[in-house]
């Protein structure tokens, strides 16, 4: 298992395709292995000419877990935020994005076209912000800015995104848990295969565990507040893919995003929810590539 030691952690990462093609990097959201991204649009991008990397984030998957650390009071965080303080935490956001150009790094890449999702869309917008030398171009796909005006979750969506499985959940518990939240985040237009899903929750399962990682994921999110004036220093040609039934992250916030980036291209997909439905693969990858050339 492909592995390196970069920014003081271990970071667990996976390659497909040509090392001689551009790389293309991709960052996964909350809580999410790496194995999220469907290895259909991996696939598929690398069918349309690129060398692409995925890596599990840390504290989740297989890269270094900060479990000594405990789990912050998302609450306090906020309130802090709320009145421009800012929290004693494991790590920031700034850190994560610091943690994948320390990946690219470590594999001898100097450029690459950086593509995100919901956290790891934020995550690559601070990477466009932080090292805008290093972004050959930049995809924010179901993210947003921090800007707290915007319109906020859908209560469902986020009570079963936020509620923690039992802290020694078997796969059984797993299996309802992580399908509750399937069903309340995803795309409307495009309903999972269920049997899919299960089989995604039993390997994952089965690869990693880790139930306190997300809190501190999310504490990280809260913590970063308000990007729009930070992205307005984006020199990188950029794309902001959302969905237009996004229950999680409102399509505000793709639009949010948009607006902050100068140059920046908007693609609202109809149907489209918290997810990325294999129907989509196509559509998403001839997307990142069109912004990619």
């Amino acid at each position: 298992m492909p592995q390196v030691h970069a920014n003081g952690i271990d970071i667990h990462y996976e390659a497909h395709g040509d090392p001689a093609n551009p790389p293309l990097l991709l960052i996964m959201g909350l809580g999410a292995q790496l194995t999220l991204w469907p290895i259909e649009l991996v696939e598929a991008l690398v069918a349309r000419g690129y060398y692409v990397i995925r890596h599990d984030n840390r504290d989740i998957g297989l890269s270094t877990k900060f479990t000594e650390h405990g789990v912050p009071n998302v609450r306090r965080v906020a309130l802090m935020r709320l009145f421009g303080l800012r929290a004693r935490l494991p790590y920031r956001l700034t850190e994560m994005a610091a943690d994948a150009v320390a990946l690219l790094d470590t594999l001898g890449i100097a450029k690459a076209h950086v593509v995100g999702a919901s956290m790891g869309g934020m995550i690559a917008q601070l990477v466009a912000v932080g090292y805008p030398d290093r972004v050959l171009s930049l995809t924010s796909i179901m993210s947003t800015t921090g800007n707290r005006r915007l319109p906020p979750p859908r209560k469902e969506a986020l009570d079963a995104l936020i509620t923690p499985p039992p802290p020694n959940a078997t796969l059984e518990q797993m299996i309802p848990h992580v399908l509750k939240i399937s069903k309340a985040i995803g795309s409307p237009g495009f309903p999972p295969n269920e049997e899919r899903v299960k089989e995604r929750i039993a390997n994952d399962y089965a690869r990693s565990f880790h139930p306190t990682g997300p809190g501190r994921q999310l504490a990280a999110i809260i913590d970063d507040g308000d990007r729009r004036k930070r992205l307005a220093a984006v020199t990188a040609p950029t794309l902001v893919i959302h969905g237009a039934d996004d229950p999680l992250v409102p399509v505000e916030g793709g639009k949010d995003t948009a607006e902050a980036i100068a140059g920046a291209q908007l693609k609202i997909i109809p149907g489209m929810g918290h997810d990325l439905p294999l129907e989509l693969v196509d559509e998403v990858a001839d997307a990142i590539a069109g912004i990619a050339r």
